[in-house]
C-alpha cells in the first residue's frame, strides 16, 4: 500500500472529493483525519472507513479560524506524533456575474478557499519542517486556469492557490516538504448532481473525453502525489479534467 502508516489530514472530507480522498488514502494504508465543518458528515465517513478495515478519526474544524486549525494539528500530533500529508480540499462557491457579485460573496469565498488554505498550510509546514518533511496538496481547479462565467471569486481563489503552491514548493523544498496542486475539471459531486441535465451535457461536451469525472478520479491523483512514487514532483499542477484544458 502506497501510504502505509502515513498520517494524512483531509479538510472538507465530509462529502464529495474530500470523502473520496479520505477513503482512498485509508485503502492505501494511511491513518486518516477527516476534518470538516459538519459533524454528521464526519461521523459517516469515519464509520465507513473503519467498516472497510481502515483507520480514521474525525475532527470538527473551521479552516478559516487559526485557533481551530492550531487545536486540530496539536490534537493530531499528540495522538499520532507526526503529520505526513495534508490535503487542502475544503472550499466553497458563491457564484454571480461580476456586475451582480456582492462584496459578502467575494469575501466569503476568498476566506475559505484562499485564507483557509494559507492557515492550514502555514501551520502544517511548521510541523513538517520540525519533523524533516511532508507533503502538502492543494485543491485548485480548471476554473483557476482559464476562468469561468459567473465565478470571479472562485476563479481568483483557485488561481491564487496555484501561485501559493509554486511559491511554497520553492520555499519549503529544502526542508523536505513537497507541495503540489490538483486542478479538477467537471466532477460529479453532490453539488453538480443537482444541476439540470442540459447543463451537465454541456459540461461533458467541453471535454475531449466527453465525460464528467468522478470524485475517485481526483482522489487517485492525490494518492499518487502523496506517495513516494511522486518523490521528485513538487510545484506541479496536475489537471484531472478529461482534457478540458490543453
Amino acid at each position: 500500500m502506497r501510504l502505509q502508516d502515513k498520517i494524512a489530514i483531509i479538510t472538507g472530507a465530509g462529502r464529495g472529493i474530500g470523502e473520496a480522498t479520505a477513503k482512498k488514502f485509508a485503502l492505501e494504508g494511511a491513518k486518516v483525519v477527516v476534518a470538516d465543518l459538519n459533524q454528521e458528515d464526519i461521523d459517516k465517513v469515519v464509520t465507513e472507513i473503519i467498516a472497510a478495515g481502515g483507520e480514521a478519526i474525525g475532527i470538527l474544524s473551521n479552516v478559516t479560524k487559526k485557533a481551530d486549525v492550531e487545536q486540530m494539528f496539536n490534537s493530531i500530533k499528540e495522538k499520532f506524533g507526526r503529520i505526513d500529508i495534508v490535503v487542502n480540499n475544503a472550499g466553497i462557491t458563491a457564484d454571480a456575474q461580476l456586475l451582480k457579485m456582492s462584496e459578502e460573496a467575494w469575501d466569503r469565498v476568498i476566506e475559505v478557499n484562499l485564507k483557509g488554505v494559507f492557515i492550514v498550510s502555514q501551520i502544517a509546514a511548521m510541523l513538517m519542517k520540525e519533523q524533516g518533511g511532508g507533503v502538502i496538496l492543494n485543491a485548485s481547479s480548471v476554473v483557476g486556469l482559464y476562468g469561468n462565467f459567473g465565478q470571479t471569486n472562485y476563479a481568483a481563489t483557485k488561481w491564487g492557490v496555484i501561485g501559493m503552491t509554486k511559491t511554497w514548493a520553492k520555499e519549503l523544498g529544502k526542508s523536505g516538504i513537497r507541495v503540489n496542486a490538483v486542478a479538477p475539471g467537471f466532477i460529479l459531486t453532490p453539488m453538480t448532481e443537482k444541476m439540470p441535465e442540459k447543463v451537465l451535457e454541456i459540461m461533458k461536451e467541453k471535454a475531449p473525453l466527453k465525460s464528467l469525472g468522478y470524485p475517485e478520479d481526483i482522489a487517485n491523483a492525490y494518492a499518487f502525489l502523496a506517495s513516494d512514487e511522486a518523490r521528485f514532483i513538487t510545484g506541479a499542477v496536475l489537471s484531472v479534467d478529461g482534457g478540458v484544458v490543453m
